[in-house]
């Protein structure tokens, strides 16, 4: 029977939730200060601390000198209560970490994805790995997130197509829940970048902004919150801008495909060969780089050095690369009118501030309206940090539910 609203239970619940996450986000506070910040009486913050010590969810972790009497005692959340591990899977690396229910990072693995063509074997290993590295028993872990460059389907959350990742399909969020017996969620690297950006970084405090991302390795792809939240479109398709037609492109017929997933599955080339990423993917960028007398191998390395030099050349490089990516956010904004895109990736990183003044001005010259154009501001890896926030939120969720 589900409890109604209102109930002694539910309210012992709420206020529950409600001061491990002051907690959480105010560091250790005294019985007082908790029940200040929560408006409840002292009897009642009384209770609820020691209904949560019972539960080891909180424990006190020193005292406050007060006024008179004895110095009050400091309670804070216990981070070994939980923990919850996040993997980046991309077709060239493994990037695992696991942190506990606090959101401190306890350790990082890379595992190598050659080693295995079965996503539940390379999970599996990367995970048993990530645990023993960090000396965390694998049932404290309460949340496991997955970011891959795929499509992930919003109804199942199970991969529906991936380019990088042929072997990645539909079935395997189940065979990965089944083998690692817990909370396992997939989503796309590039909404976690997005969630991060929202959290922490140059969206923050945004609710509705677009983030193009511009990888080294993946190509481009996109994510857009709008009311705060993430827009998956109905298959989980949106956000897919490599395949977005705009001028200079060739079209899937030029090519002699379909246009659908399905035409990419024998390329050999892991790159979009039609549509806006057939402008801005790596070997295209290196060209126009080469074009304009700046030569190297790696995209990053051509775009890096750029943006580092003064020279005409380099100059002209960026603003014609500015012009290209300008096809793709002007078309966003034309559609969304987002107000905010946010660079990020790689190559956008390697670009900096020269290339993302250059993208705003070149959109404000095809787009009639005004489209700020901001670089990607998350420390580390803001896949990693979206996929760490989201499956904080999750295992925090679970865990905090059951106070009573």
């Amino acid at each position: 029977m589900s409890q109604r609203p209102g109930t002694p239970r539910l309210l012992r619940q709420l206020n529950d939730r409600a001061a491990l996450e002051l907690l959480l986000s105010g560091g250790p506070l005294t019985r007082t200060q908790l029940g200040t910040r929560t408006g409840l009486s002292k009897v009642t913050a009384s209770q609820l601390l020691s209904r949560l010590e019972e539960r080891d969810l909180v424990r006190v972790v020193g005292s406050r000198a007060g006024g008179r009497g004895p110095n009050a005692a400091l309670y804070a959340v216990v981070p070994e209560s939980a923990y919850v591990a996040v993997l980046d899977v991309s077709a060239g690396r493994v990037t695992a970490t696991i942190a506990d229910i606090t959101g401190r990072i306890i350790s990082d693995v890379t595992v190598d994805p050659s080693a295995s063509d079965d996503p539940v074997a390379l999970v599996h290993t990367a995970v048993m790995r990530l645990v023993e590295t960090a000396g965390v028993p694998l049932d404290k872990v309460r949340a496991c997130v997955i970011g891959t460059p795929g499509v992930v389907d919003p109804r199942t959350g199970d991969i529906r197509f991936s380019f990088d990742l042929m072997s990645w399909h539909e079935g395997v969020l189940e065979a990965l829940r089944a083998d690692l017996k817990r909370s396992v969620m997939l989503e796309n690297d590039v909404n976690l970048a997005a969630l991060a950006e929202h959290s922490e970084g140059a969206a923050t405090g945004v609710d509705e902004f677009v983030l193009i991302w511009l990888s080294a390795a993946g190509g481009v792809g996109m994510s857009t919150m709008i009311d705060g939240r993430i827009h998956r479109g109905r298959s989980g398709g949106a956000g897919e801008i490599g395949y977005l037609p705009v001028p200079g492109a060739p079209m899937p017929v030029d090519l002699g495909l379909s246009g659908g997933y399905e035409s990419l599955q024998d390329q050999g080339d892991r790159e979009l060969p039609h549509g806006f990423q057939a402008l801005v993917k790596a070997k295209q960028v290196v060209k126009l780089a080469a074009e304009h007398g700046i030569t190297g191998g790696d995209v990053t390395e051509v775009v890096a050095a750029a943006s580092a030099s003064d020279s005409p050349e380099s100059d002209a490089f960026l603003d014609a690369f500015a012009d290209r990516l300008a096809r793709g956010v002007a078309a966003v904004s034309v559609i969304i009118d987002p107000g905010l895109v946010v660079l990020g990736g790689d190559v956008a990183k390697a670009g900096g501030a020269k290339l993302a003044e250059r993208v705003q001005a070149a959109t404000a010259r095809i787009a009639p309206n005004v489209t700020e154009v901001a670089l990607g501001s998350v420390e580390g890896s803001p896949v990693v940090r979206g996929a760490l926030l989201h499956a904080l939120e999750h295992a925090r969720d679970e865990v905090f539910s059951s106070t009573v």
